[in-house]
């Protein structure tokens, strides 16, 4: 074998090993099997499980509040715009499209929120809390907005509608907690 062919054959050997340990893909990663290997995903799905776990943190959850003070009950705050819209979107999306052939555009976005309901129901057990009364406020959301329908293909237009409405009910639920409640053992660390 000649020096020349020699020296190829052993920087390839060094190249292949150097480009091993480049990227997600490595020796130190060979431990895991066929788990080590990143397995790319599309951004919709990434943005879709995003979205689902943002509006599971936020607004899936019921709060447990202290007692109810004599008579006096008040709902907890009004549905904040993100969650508006959030609703909107699950019950008439816009997402999607594809950029110059079709999209659809919600522009000049106005809501308003209005109090339907606000009452409380009777102390009842509730598991994993004890008494506690459920407190229930409803509201009704008016979103005005313009839509712009842009169509590219095969013939471009476009279509604007100014005086969108759409209407959404939302429901906030919430728990108070009946009589003295025991909050466990308080420490003075």
């Amino acid at each position: 074998m000649s020096r020349k062919r020699h020296y190829s054959v052993i920087l390839l050997i060094l190249s292949a090993a150097a480009l091993s340990q480049v990227g997600c893909i490595s020796l130190s990663n060979m431990g895991l099997g066929p788990f080590g290997v990143p397995i790319p995903i599309s951004p919709y799905l990434q943005d879709s499980e995003e979205v689902q776990f943002h509006v599971h943190e936020r607004y899936a959850r019921v709060p447990i509040l202290g007692p109810v003070s004599s008579g006096a009950h008040v709902a907890i705050d009004p549905p904040s715009d993100d969650e508006v819209i959030h609703a909107l979107e699950r019950a008439r999306p816009i997402r999607g499209g594809v950029p110059f052939l079709h999209e659809k555009q919600r522009n000049k976005v106005r809501i308003t929120k209005v109090k339907i309901a606000d009452y409380v129901d009777d102390p009842r057990f509730v598991p994993l809390i004890g008494f506690a009364q459920l407190h229930h406020a409803h509201y009704k959301c008016s979103v005005y907005f313009e839509e712009r329908t842009i169509n590219g293909w095969p013939v471009p237009y476009t279509l604007e509608d100014n005086e969108c409405v759409e209407v959404i009910y939302i429901d906030h639920n919430h728990f108070h907690m009946c009589g003295d409640p025991d909050t466990g053992p308080s420490s003075p660390y």
